[in-house]
């Protein structure tokens, strides 16, 4: 889709919604993973990960599952991942090695 802004450049947008693979669940899944070995090496809970990294417990309990809403794969933003990286005591790549 394209817009038209009002200086004249074209906007486009990513369509609202769009098929998720399987490369991508099976992507989230090993991340979660990967989040809940590292908390449970450094003896930390849940919660006391989620408020290090200044996001919601639930939140965070979705992500060790690989999800954010019911039946979607987590998709967190890149500084919620350096977030969750300075919580857990680790180097950004080192929660990407999975």
């Amino acid at each position: 889709m394209v817009v038209t802004s009002p200086v004249g450049a074209d906007i486009r947008f990513m369509p609202k919604s769009r098929d998720i693979t399987d490369a991508e669940v099976e992507l989230a899944r090993n991340l979660g993973k990967r989040l809940k070995e590292l908390r449970a090496e450094r003896g930390l809970t849940q919660e006391q990960v989620a408020e290090k990294a200044g996001i919601a417990t639930y939140t965070y309990q979705k992500y060790e599952k690989g999800m954010s809403k019911p039946g979607k794969p987590m998709n967190p933003e890149f500084f919620t991942l350096r977030s969750l990286s300075v919580a857990l005591e680790v180097d950004l790549k080192v929660l990407l090695d999975f």
